[in-house]
């Protein structure tokens, strides 16, 4: 639900990001920056038990600094613009997005990012899958968060940008009220899911 743009929220935000890894990647080493045309960090929240309700944010970056030969030594950096949150709430009885990133819950006027920088990555033994561990830093708190990722591909060179390429997939949970957004805890859940998708371009 969060500018964890970053972090992710950001990492989501993060981003995150977001990352996930084989023991090695075939593309060279350095630094990645997010295709923002091909990254989107969705939030949803249980709404009244009756549904999931799920909202996104429009201007997300990071910065993935890859060691292929060794995954675990790379590093993420992700920021999210909280006041880019996208609810495409149809009525227009208000503005809902101006709502969502208002005071009562991500008060992006006051806080005007959400970031995640990665602390650790540890790689599972299927060399696809692992998890990233970081520094959630929203609404002026910052929390350790870690997310599951998914290694979907490396490219090189992609086909159409011909840069090395690679692509995540990421999910993870926070608890909003650990982030001092409690507003409506109860009928909304206080548990905020995070779903990643990102690739990331050879710079």
């Amino acid at each position: 639900m969060f500018s964890t743009k970053s972090a992710l929220v950001a990492g989501v935000l993060a981003l995150a990001s977001s990352t996930a890894y084989a023991q090695t990647i075939d593309v060279p080493a350095g630094t990645y920056q997010a295709d923002v045309t091909h990254t989107n960090v969705l939030w949803s929240v249980v709404h009244f038990g009756l549904s999931n309700y799920i909202g996104r944010f429009d201007k997300i970056s990071a910065t993935l600094e890859l060691d292929p030969a060794d995954v675990t030594k790379s590093k993420l950096t992700a920021t999210i613009d909280p006041a880019s949150v996208s609810t495409n709430y149809p009525a227009s009885d208000k503005s809902f997005n101006a709502e969502i990133a208002g005071e009562m819950f991500f008060d992006a006027a006051k806080f005007s990012e959400i970031t995640f920088v990665s602390t650790a990555i540890n790689v599972k033994d299927d060399g696809k899958t692992g998890t990233v561990t970081g520094d959630l830093t929203f609404h002026g708190v910052t929390k350790p968060v870690t997310l599951d990722v998914t290694l979907n591909a490396a490219l090189n060179p992609h086909p159409m940008s011909k840069k090395p390429t690679v692509g995540f997939s990421a999910t993870g949970v926070i608890k909003r009220s650990d982030f001092g957004v409690a507003a409506l805890v109860g009928p909304v859940s206080d548990d905020v899911k995070l779903t990643i998708e990102t690739e990331f371009v050879a710079q």
